[in-house]
């Protein structure tokens, strides 16, 4: 077979692996395959309708990120997240948070609050309807536009790279937190606070609403972390699960 025959195969199928690791990004970032999960490459290859040859690539390549790790006799795992540095991301996030709301509330314009009382009510219709994934997405919408009312680019510029390293993070939490109800009431608060120009508790409304969702989020993931040591060692060879 010729050089120039086997060319698009060899296109489609790197293609292939890319749109793989862009699905998989994706299942990772939202809990779907929360920290420490084993990958199963047969589920996988059945779900995406795809042999392990572009799957494999995609995995590989997520491995060179950090998101995915190989281990002999283990296999493909998500990777673990350290809870050390995502602790000391949080306690940075908590006083964005309070920042951007104490400027917010000097600079927010009514087509800004109009918007994102817009969004809210589309949060609020997912909650009701149990679209949690839908529900995440929105919620972090809703807050890089409130730090954007702020109306400060470098403030702006540092939440959204700092929430970026977080939401792995809050995606596997939510996936599993009962906290839902909790953190829509917080939202609603958020929302009059920001709807009534009288209202001064925004930066500590804001600032309570972040510490909650870390403490949940770092409580669920110690669980997982426990969790996946646990499953770890039942599959050695030769080591039982933990008495």
């Amino acid at each position: 077979m010729s050089q120039t025959t086997r060319k698009p195969l060899l296109l489609r199928t790197r293609g292939m692996a890319a749109e793989i690791g862009a699905r998989l990004r994706v299942m990772i970032d939202e809990g779907e395959l929360p920290p420490g999960a084993r990958i199963d490459e047969k589920d996988l290859c059945v779900a995406f309708d795809v042999s392990k040859t572009p799957l494999r690539e995609a995995l590989k390549v997520l491995v060179s990120e950090g998101l995915v790790t190989h281990r002999q006799y283990i296999g493909y795992r998500v990777a673990p997240i350290d809870l050390a540095d995502l602790n000391s991301t949080f306690e940075l996030l908590h006083g964005l948070e309070a920042m951007a709301g104490e400027l917010a509330q000097q600079r927010i314009g009514a087509a800004q609050v109009s918007a994102i009382a817009a969004k809210h009510r589309r949060v609020v219709e997912c909650h009701e309807a149990g679209k949690r994934v839908e529900y995440f997405r929105l919620n972090q919408e809703i807050h890089q536009m409130i730090v954007d009312a702020s109306d400060n680019p470098v403030l702006s510029t540092i939440y959204a790279s700092l929430m970026s390293k977080v939401r792995r993070a809050r995606g596997a939490a939510n996936a599993d937190t009962l906290r839902w109800a909790e953190s829509m009431s917080e939202h609603e608060a958020i929302l009059a606070a920001l709807t009534d120009p009288a209202h001064k508790d925004l930066p500590q409304i804001l600032r309570a609403h972040s510490e909650n969702t870390a403490r949940e989020v770092m409580a669920v993931l110690n669980r997982t972390w426990v969790e996946t040591v646990s499953n770890s060692l039942s599959e050695l060879p030769g080591v039982g699960a933990p008495g």
